[in-house]
């Protein structure tokens, strides 16, 4: 009865697409992050293998380049990659949560593997262990 309802089936449509742009609005957060870490990572290679020849480098900071020493420039990076490693790692557990309620809500089940957490050094050292006796 509630299914033949217009009223309640526009509303269950809403629901969905409203969960479902969160999920895809998240994904494109991870994605432009993940292009600035890249960006950041050529930066890094970039300064460390041309560590000799000058002591600035030139950096570009919105419209402005700015010369500072290379060390402090590589500290910057560092900090940012580090800053983007975080906001990514914690926008992939959101997205699985966000994920999974959109399952939910459409009624289907449940992804299998998709909550796995890697194994610690520790635990890889004993299943090496134990698969070795």
């Amino acid at each position: 009865m509630a299914a033949s309802d217009p009223d309640f089936v526009l509303r269950y449509l809403a629901e969905v697409e409203a969960l479902a742009e969160e999920v895809m609005a998240t994904r494109q957060q991870i994605f432009d992050l993940n292009q600035k870490r890249n960006q950041n990572r050529e930066a890094l290679r970039a300064l460390n293998k041309d560590m000799d020849s000058a002591d600035k480098a030139t950096v570009c900071f919105g419209a402005m380049f700015i010369q500072l020493p290379k060390t402090k420039t590589r500290e910057m990076l560092q900090r940012d990659q580090e800053l983007l490693e975080e906001e990514i790692a914690k926008l992939q557990e959101e997205l699985k949560g966000k994920v999974s309620h959109l399952m939910e809500a459409q009624g289907k089940p449940e992804l299998k593997g998709y909550n796995l957490k890697p194994l610690t050094a520790e635990e890889m050292w004993f299943m090496k262990k134990v698969v070795d006796n």
